[in-house]
């Protein structure tokens, strides 16, 4: 049974002939009755700190679960950020290789050319040293053959 205050307060006793001091009992209820009365105010405000701790609690545990969630994304987060890194930075190498590829081949091709250009050139030298000799001689042999019609 749950008894308020005023229910002790209230209670009466059927007297008796040998029974207790009636203000003695009336005076123990009124301070058993104070008692109970304050001790019912403390454990009202208990319970109502004990729910407000447990709401901090609560909150501080779905705190920590959003940071933990929020930490959990981040390292998540941050490895695809890696992983993304890595990969664009093999791409990236791949593409520089494949140019650096292309540029010598390119080089290789002018090398080529210009090594076709000096021996053409050195033909057209050969040739035109062939044919200046042939004209000089030419012109010497006519000059042979002036000097001597001078002769003659």
């Amino acid at each position: 049974m749950d008894s308020t205050p005023d229910d002790i307060r209230n209670k009466t006793f059927r007297s008796s002939w040998r029974g207790f001091d009636p203000k003695e009992v009336s005076a123990f209820i009124e301070q058993l009755s104070e008692e109970i009365k304050e001790l019912k105010i403390e454990n009202a405000g208990l319970k109502k700190t004990i729910q407000e701790h447990e709401k901090e609690l609560k909150d501080y545990r779905d705190r920590e679960n959003t940071i933990r969630n929020v930490l959990v994304n981040a390292h998540n987060t941050v490895e695809q950020m890696k992983t993304n890194a890595e990969k664009e930075a093999r791409l990236i190498l791949s593409e520089a290789e494949l140019k650096a590829e292309k540029l010598i081949q390119d080089a290789q091709l002018r090398l080529g050319k210009v090594h076709e250009d000096i021996a053409e050139l050195k033909r057209h030298r050969i040739q035109l040293e062939s044919r200046l000799r042939a004209t000089i001689e030419a012109y010497q042999q006519l000059l042979g053959m002036d000097k001597a019609e001078e002769h003659q």
